[in-house]
């Protein structure tokens, strides 16, 4: 029987944006007070969008999918940073939200003046949490569509390369700019973490390195 216990924040987190999201699929004025404007945050200096927009999402698809990737990786690091003693909670929290306000940074600089763009979605925040997950697995099996297994460093490579893509396609009010700076702030996030706390694990992680595997195991 799965145990939520081990992963409350991961299970808080879930709650907390199904709950905004349910909320602001069925409230205009809350879906307009929380997505991201970046113009109304330049001229309103409203920055608290860079947090609110995270909990919001497109649908009910776009919310599913986000929310069943932070089930899985996100016990999986909140466990990780805990057993690792690499900061457990606080850490964590910091991952999740700090790649959150990161993943939106580069949106925001780029659209600051144009008053009709809109994103939201917690895909940065998700990422980032992804990515971290990577680099303590590199190798762990990913199954996309629930069939076809393939390695986490090859997952990430697809990853950014479809993030890059969408992101030039454009089209609809996700923020695909934010998966791909999601996706590095939780590499670097993670990284320098363990630089900073736990350096004897990068030899643990070297050893994983040195055996690759592109379907994973």
């Amino acid at each position: 029987m799965n145990d939520f216990t081990n992963y409350p924040i991961t299970i808080a987190l879930i709650a907390i944006n199904i709950i905004v999201s349910l909320l602001a699929f069925n409230n205009q004025d809350i879906y307009s007070k929380t997505i991201m404007w970046p113009y109304g945050v330049k001229k309103y200096g409203q920055y608290y969008r860079f947090i609110t927009s995270g909990f919001i999402h497109a649908d009910y698809v776009h919310l599913f999918f986000n929310m069943f990737t932070l089930f899985f990786f996100g016990q999986v690091v909140e466990q990780y940073l805990k057993g690792f003693e690499l900061g457990g909670t606080i850490a964590y929290l910091a991952l999740y939200f700090l790649g959150l306000i990161a993943s939106d940074i580069p949106t925001y600089l780029k659209q600051k003046d144009n008053y009709n763009y809109h994103c939201l979605g917690a895909s940065g925040a998700v990422s980032a949490v992804v990515f971290a997950a990577i680099v303590f697995n590199p190798w762990g099996r990913i199954y996309l569509y629930g069939a076809l297994g393939i390695s986490s460093a090859l997952y990430a490579v697809l990853y950014i390369v479809y993030c890059v893509m969408m992101s030039k396609r454009g089209g609809d009010n996700i923020n695909h700019d934010a998966h791909l700076w999601g996706s590095l702030f939780g590499l670097g996030f993670t990284i320098a973490l363990i630089a900073a706390i736990q350096p004897g694990l990068f030899e643990y992680i070297l050893e994983q390195l040195k055996n690759p595997s592109l379907f994973g195991r």
